[in-house]
């Protein structure tokens, strides 16, 4: 089977060819860091983690690299505002963003370059551009020439005549077009600023992700990624500097994300519907956050709310309950069902519809659907007086296997079930059994202080996080 993907730049999807066989290049634009992050930028961290994840677990090595924009107009007028400076508002909230994402189960990149540490590459890329005349400089700024470019607007399928028809020149810019674009900025009295041979200043938003690409995966990469509202200007951008200065093409697949809307919505401070990643963490089991994510096709927009939310709960909680009927079962189960193939062959099947489904542009919607069934013939097949431990273990490596795609990790879990507790739900277990049902009633209450909750079930006791 062939992973297939859609493609912005062609607006298809499109078989996924590596530039060199088993690897995959991928670039994902990381947050301007002078504040917490949103709900809006944890959905490109969890979805593009999963898309990464997905490729590791097709056998390909992931060259991952995500950028932090640690110097820019946003953090500056933060930095005054707290009364700080640059660096330290930038290292605080990079700090902040790696600790909200580590809790969203989203594995760290291979790479994470700043601003602040490629200037040299930055510099040297514009000194490229202005070379061949794609860019000009004029009193310590530095402009790129869209025009200049043939096939700016290929991205974000607009021809140049109307991108230029909504373009302006702000006042203090000296651009030769309103389609022109900053590559570097002479920095204003007071502001953190880089020697250049156009004088003191700082990057421009879009020639950075350029010349971090270049530097940590090559001129050419396989995937460049990021939210729906960076493919104009940003993404378009970084094509005509990329393209322009390596005369090369620069990414071959360009995946873009879905909005998120809350209460059917667009998130937006002025609607009052703003909600921080790190606030929502505090009230939810960060991997229901991220399960939620994932319910929804990466491209399509998704609605959030409580009800949804607490909907994929319970349905995580069903997948939870599934593999730990099947750990229970397999202390008594042998190797002697006489339909222990039949059961294999099912669960393979359902193996391969859940990479059928993922090779079709990650469509994690309906690859959670095929789990659901996975965890439904589970239950089935204890349903059985007889079952086999081969049969369980393969059921319980696939919903792993699963899992680990969409980066759900249950088995955690389990591990937090220490001695203590094991040795409380015996006694109490014993309890039951002697009629002691004061002593049972004492064990439950004193597990749920430990936040175990217990079930009694046909198979015996079951155990959940409360």
């Amino acid at each position: 089977m062939t992973i297939t993907l859609y493609n912005t730049l062609t607006r298809e999807k499109e078989p996924f060819k590596p530039l060199e066989e088993g690897k995959v290049s991928m670039y994902v634009c990381g947050p301007t860091v002078y504040n917490y992050i949103h709900i809006g930028n944890a959905r490109p961290a969890i979805v593009f983690d999963m898309v990464r994840r997905y490729f590791e677990y097709r056998g390909y090595h992931v060259n991952y690299v995500l950028n932090f924009t640690d110097v820019d107009d946003k953090i500056i007028n933060a930095a005054k505002e707290l009364g700080e400076e640059v660096p330290d508002v930038a290292n605080r909230f990079i700090e902040a963003y790696l600790s909200d994402v580590e809790a969203l189960g989203v594995k760290k990149a291979t790479h994470n370059p700043r601003v602040t540490e490629t200037m040299d590459d930055i510099i040297a890329f514009i000194e490229t551009l202005i070379e061949k005349d794609f860019a000009y400089a004029v009193n310590g700024d530095v402009y790129f020439k869209p025009r200049a470019f043939n096939g700016y607007g290929k991205l974000s399928h607009q021809s140049i005549d109307d991108l230029r028809s909504g373009a302006r020149i702000k006042v203090g810019e000296q651009k030769q077009d309103p389609l022109d674009f900053a590559l570097w900025k002479h920095a204003k009295e007071g502001e953190i600023a880089w020697d250049s041979p156009w004088g003191r200043g700082r990057p421009g938003w879009h020639i950075e992700c350029s010349a971090m690409a270049k530097r940590y995966l090559g001129e050419t990469i396989d995937i460049h990624a990021g939210g729906q509202d960076l493919a104009f200007p940003h993404h378009e951008n970084e094509i005509a500097q990329s393209e322009a200065g390596n005369e090369k093409t620069f990414a071959n697949y360009w995946l873009h994300n879905g909005y998120i809307n809350i209460d059917n919505e667009k998130m937006s401070k002025s609607l009052g519907n703003f909600v921080l990643t790190r606030e929502l963490i505090e009230q939810h089991d960060p991997q229901v956050i991220r399960f939620f994510m994932l319910s929804v096709h990466y491209r399509n927009p998704i609605n959030f709310t409580e009800e949804l939310l607490e909907s994929a709960k319970h349905s995580l909680e069903r997948i939870k309950t599934a593999y730990s009927n099947l750990e229970h079962r397999k202390k008594s189960s042998l190797n002697l069902d006489e339909e222990a193939d039949q059961w294999l062959e099912k669960v393979k099947s359902l193996a391969d519809q859940f990479k059928a489904e993922m090779d079709d542009d990650f469509n994690t919607a309906n690859a959670i659907s095929v789990l659901f069934e996975l965890t439904k013939e589970a239950n089935r097949y204890l349903e059985s007086k007889q079952t086999s431990t081969k049969v369980i273990q393969a059921f319980q490596d696939t919903i792993l296997a699963i899992l680990g795609v969409l980066g759900i990790d249950i088995k955690q879990e389990e591990e937090m079930l220490d001695e203590e507790i094991e040795s409380l739900i015996q006694e109490r277990t014993e309890a039951r059994k002697n009629r002691d049902f004061e002593r049972a009633d004492k064990i439950r209450d004193t597990l749920k202080e430990k936040n175990i909750i217990l079930e009694d079930t046909a198979q015996g006791v079951r155990w959940k996080r409360g």
